[in-house]
């Protein structure tokens, strides 16, 4: 196949070689003196980077999907008499823990952010105690907001705390994984255009696809029907559950279908 040549494309040969050479990126200009240098790349498809990562991040959704519906069907081969309704507290633990577990082990192994950095032991540690104590403060503040809606407060206290762990599993630890216990980068990543990656994206839409889950799920509980799932938690923690799935499912799909309009700026 012939090498592209300048006048129908966006690349230029490199100085004092051959024209037929391989092209090479123009990045960029450098004057000195009256002589012009060139910082030179060799060119990279970012679409197909960008759609790369698309996959990376459905295949780590589909994953943390299987792990909800898992921690609902798993235990009943082993349980007797385990089902999501009658053991809804139960089921509220077994599901933090699996969604937990499997999104810790997702960053480790498919480290989305941007820029890490290498740090001491002792940094490490420090940032894990930050970490859990983030965590708690979370459950501690959505149990509060909860009350805050309508929710017993000195009743049902168990089931309102774990709702509230389960909420926090669905947010704050994705946000824990994400960016570290920065609240800064927390507000930029929840504020206008402040992700700077398909991964904050994916954040975004999943988290406020829980809460928004939660909160519709609370509408079915005054009525009179007399149904099980009206409990409390139940409907909202199903709300909640089934927001966060669809956030996982919409934050991919949603991505692939804008990637020619986002643009990440690095910060």
């Amino acid at each position: 196949m012939a090498a592209p040549t300048t006048t129908n494309c966006r690349f230029r040969p490199r100085p004092g070689t051959d024209p037929r050479a391989p092209p090479v990126y123009v990045t960029g200009w450098r004057r000195a003196g009256s002589a012009a240098a060139a910082t030179l790349r060799w060119p990279v498809n970012r679409n197909t980077m960008k759609e790369a990562e698309v996959r990376r991040l459905l295949a780590a959704n589909l994953l943390c999907v299987f792990s909800v519906i898992l921690s609902a069907v798993v235990p009943a081969s082993f349980w007797d008499g385990f089902t999501v309704f009658g053991t809804h507290l139960a089921w509220l633990c077994i599901c933090s823990v699996c969604v937990s577990t499997l999104n810790i082990i997702l960053h480790l192994v498919l480290k989305p952010n941007l820029a890490p950095k290498r740090s001491s032991f002792a940094h490490k540690i420090s940032r894990f105690l930050k970490c859990c104590i983030y965590f708690f403060m979370s459950c501690i503040l959505f149990h509060a907001i909860i009350v805050l809606y309508g929710a017993p407060l000195i009743e049902s206290v168990t089931e309102t705390f774990l709702f509230a762990v389960l909420l926090s599993t669905f947010t704050t630890l994705q946000c824990l994984c994400m960016l570290g216990p920065n609240i800064q980068a927390w507000i930029r990543v929840f504020s206008k255009n402040g992700a700077t990656s398909i991964w904050e994206s994916s954040l975004q839409i999943t988290t406020m696809c829980s809460i928004l889950g939660a909160w519709f799920g609370a509408f079915p509980i005054p009525l009179d029907w007399d149904r099980p799932w009206q409990v409390w938690p139940i409907s909202c923690s199903l709300g909640a559950t089934f927001g966060y799935m669809a956030g996982l499912i919409i934050a991919p799909l949603w991505i692939h279908w804008n990637r020619k309009q986002l643009t990440y700026k690095s910060r």
